[in-house]
């Protein structure tokens, strides 16, 4: 018996008498026959081999390497048993009078590889792979339409009536036929004429990827890689440009297709005919899919919103190894969560997405910052102000090799469309680059006009940049626009802007150098005494906190206008940088993101005051330049008591009352009691015994 006769009979064993082990005994079932059942039934069309299951039952590891080395050779087996296979369960006896099995065949036969198969990155795909069957890992750039894909072509002759079928399956050029291959026609000295019967011949839906490396495989000084990837039947439609997926499937040869120039001769361009595709990070929406079926996941989601301060918990996760930062922290959890994207009556679009700025002196953190956002989110990308042009932040026109089609190739804030484009060394942008940001920044599209195409492409995406100054560090005595070295009216589509100040302090230095020298010794964060959730959990968390979608009491609309009102009148009286109606819808969009992390549809008055409290750190920290003297907390609080009793004539007043005015302000709740703590003690204040009114003398 010859090696070809022995490995079908090892193979139809294995489809006809392979049992589930991972069941118990009783509800073990011939695992391949219920799918053949399943796919006669019609209610499945893929049959999915799985070669762990084939290690099991072979138990033979070279048996193994020959499939994967052979992958097309044993998929074309495959196909062939299973066909026999479901014809005997149908009842009816194989018969190939003149018909390809292709024709007859309804269902996808696929192998799966081993899961301890190596992921491999893409230039580690030598010569000595092709053929085998190969597991990479990459990000999609470019995705084709969906368009039928000839496998079958049956042409009739106008004469004799014959049919003749051609199986393309395995064929990559064909030439229509000229003449009648019956015995009726071949004996005639004319041709006949031929006929394509398209409803006697079998397509297939077939799509095109093109797969990039991902920057972290990518050397210093080298170019990244790109690979096509044929896909077929039901995995197509699978992929969006931006995903990050794990493609398994056979790496093949074919020769180059060249419109003009000479011909390639004997070299050959190489793809993967794909038999697995699957999302490395998940967007929003499947999360939270996947959370409705796991129970274990959804309990501990519940456990932590019920939990008590839930949002300083999640934002100390973000970057644990970094030291410091917790307000910016917390801002960019928010980030992550996001508004409410609102469609007015008028077709007007409101974002929800916050963009947040972060800018300061060298060695504070930013570009670490950046890059764990961009893990955390589904759809983070992560690109630098230097290296990226407004094609490549926007969109380019690519002309497709197959089908000589214009199409267009989505840039890096096309790609993080749902989710965060990490933008760093913002202020190295050239001038013409940065003006492609600015529509994205509020319209959240990308119009684009070239080569005769005219589209607009979707970019609803959160702007997270880290920019320098222009001068080194920060001067105190320049406005935020010159030393960011940005236009004004680019500064303005941030709701947020921190600047990071690297000043000389003991205490912090001494904390700090002793976080840094820890994780350097020791490689791992020092003990803290909270828990650190990982990656994976922080998406599971917001793709649940987004389905909510909180909305604005009338009760709380007045104050939401006290407040803007009186910091645009301070701002103005003090000379600082004012806010602009865009910093109110900031205010409303960062409530909606503290509700939405409570799992509540109803902001309260906690949100708004947190939400202008990060909004008034935002403008201080940018305001240091005015020359204005800078109080301390508590001089800043007592000041605020002070003013409040002022303007309402009255030395009674409600603690409550005091306490909301003082957190719109950026005052922490612990800095105002202890302002009350020291003023008490000196006697200008006094408290009543249950701590709800204060009478200053």
């Amino acid at each position: 018996m010859d090696l070809r006769h022995e490995d079908a009979r090892i193979l139809n064993e294995f489809l006809s008498n392979f049992r589930d082990d991972s069941k118990p005994m009783d509800e073990q079932k011939y695992k391949y026959l219920s799918r053949l059942e399943s796919i006669k039934n019609g209610s499945s069309k893929v049959l999915i081999i799985e070669l762990d299951d084939l290690a099991v039952f072979s138990n033979s590891e070279a048996f193994l390497s020959r499939v994967v080395d052979n992958a097309s050779r044993f998929t074309v087996m495959f196909h062939e048993l299973t066909h026999d296979l479901l014809h005997k369960m149908r009842g009816g006896i194989p018969c190939n009078v003149g018909i390809p099995p292709a024709l007859t065949r309804y269902h996808e036969t696929r192998l799966l590889p081993k899961s301890a198969m190596l992921t491999n990155a893409l230039r580690d795909l030598k010569a000595a792979d092709i053929g085998h069957l190969v597991r990479v890992r990459g990000i999609v750039i470019r995705v084709s339409d969906v368009k039928p894909l000839a496998e079958v072509m049956t042409y009739t002759c106008e004469d004799c009536g014959n049919d003749m079928h051609y199986d393309m399956s395995q064929m990559t050029d064909f030439l229509p036929p000229s003449k009648c291959t019956s015995e009726c026609c071949s004996t005639k000295s004319s041709a006949s004429r031929l006929f394509h019967q398209s409803r006697a011949s079998k397509f297939i839906k077939y799509q095109e990827l093109r797969m990039q490396e991902l920057p972290a495989h990518v050397p210093v000084g080298h170019v990244p890689r790109s690979l096509t990837v044929h896909c077929r039947g039901e995995l197509t439609r699978l992929c969006a440009p931006g995903d990050s997926v794990f493609v398994c499937g056979i790496f093949l040869p074919r020769q180059f297709e060249r419109v003009r120039g000479p011909s390639p001769g004997l070299e050959s361009d190489t793809y993967i005919d794909a038999t697995a595709i699957s999302k490395e990070k998940k967007s929003f929406s499947e999360l939270e899919r996947e959370l409705q079926n796991d129970l274990s996941a959804n309990h501990q989601v519940d456990e932590l919103a019920n939990s008590q301060n839930a949002y300083s918990k999640l934002s100390r996760s973000i970057a644990p190894e970094i030291f410091g930062h917790g307000d910016v922290k917390k801002a960019l959890l928010l980030q992550l969560v996001g508004g409410v994207a609102k469609t007015l009556r008028d077709g007007v679009n409101l974002r929800g997405d916050i963009n947040i700025c972060l800018m300061g002196d060298p060695g504070v953190a930013k570009s670490q910052l950046l890059k764990s956002i961009a893990a955390i989110s589904p759809r983070g990308v992560y690109t630098t102000g230097k290296g990226s042009s407004d094609v490549g932040l926007t969109a380019a026109v690519i002309r497709d090799a197959v089908s000589s089609d214009i199409s267009l190739e989505g840039g890096a804030l096309v790609l993080a469309d749902r989710g965060v484009c990490c933008i760093d060394e913002f202020d190295k942008m050239d001038e013409y680059d940065r003006t492609a940001i600015h529509e994205v920044m509020e319209q959240q599209t990308v119009s684009i006009a070239k080569a005769g195409i005219t589209a607009t492409l979707n970019a609803r995406t959160a702007v997270l940049a880290a920019a320098n100054p222009l001068y080194g560090r920060y001067v105190k005595t320049k406005t935020v626009a010159e030393n960011a070295n940005l236009p004004i009216s680019l500064l303005s589509r941030f709701d947020l802007m921190f600047v990071l100040h690297d000043r000389p302090d003991m205490q912090a230095d001494i904390a700090l150098a002793r976080h840094v020298t820890h994780v350097h010794s020791h490689l791992k964060t020092p003990k803290i005494d909270f828990e650190i959730f990982n990656a994976k959990f922080l998406r599971h968390y917001i793709a649940q906190a987004r389905q909510f979608e909180p909305v604005l009491p009338m009760a709380l609309c007045s104050t939401v206008v006290d407040t803007y009102v009186n910091w645009r009148q301070s701002s103005s009286q003090l000379n600082l940088t004012v806010a602009t109606p865009r910093q109110l819808l900031s205010i409303l969009r960062l409530s909606q993101a503290l509700s939405r992390l409570r799992f509540d549809d109803m902001i309260n008055q906690d949100d708004v005051n947190e939400a202008c409290r990060l909004a008034v750190l935002s403008q201080e920290s940018m305001n240091l330049d005015t020359g204005v003297t800078i109080l301390d907390v508590k001089s800043k609080a007592f000041n605020i008591l002070c003013e409040y009793a002022s303007q309402h004539a009255v030395s009674v007043f409600s603690y409550q009352e005091i306490a909301n005015i003082a957190v719109k302000h950026a005052i922490r709740d612990d800095d105002f009691i202890a302002m009350l703590e020291e003023y008490e003690e000196l006697g200008v204040i006094h408290l009543n015994l249950d701590r709800t009114q204060i009478h200053i003398s």
